[in-house]
């Protein structure tokens, strides 16, 4: 199993679970988070005086799916969060070596 974290703008998480749900995928934990890249943050204006933010606020989506899925999941997400500008995000991957459904304790790609 694998752990699919993808660090996306506000604007693309609707169109990313729509399209993992549509493909069958229904688990997913959405979180708000800051950070910057190659984006460098911004320059804005308040009250006449200008500033710089440098971590710009973007959304961490995380699944986890079967190994054989990881590509497929991979796939969706690049489709639907990317525009070709800085700033569109990353995607990690990460090994799970267990995962246990509290409810019924099932473990392993049962309890996904």
């Amino acid at each position: 199993m694998k752990k699919i974290e993808a660090v996306v703008r506000h604007h693309k998480v609707e169109a990313i679970k729509e399209a993992l749900v549509k493909a069958g995928f229904t688990g997913m934990t959405v979180s708000e988070v800051r950070g910057f890249g190659r984006q460098k943050g911004h320059k804005e204006l308040f009250r006449g005086a200008e500033y710089q933010v440098d971590f710009v606020p973007k959304v961490k989506i995380e699944v986890v799916v079967d190994d054989s899925n990881v590509q497929k999941v991979i796939t969706i997400m690049v489709d639907n969060a990317k525009s070709g500008s800085i700033g569109d995000g990353k995607i990690f991957v990460i090994p799970v070596d267990e995962v246990v459904r509290i409810r019924t304790s099932e473990t392993g790609s049962a309890a996904l």
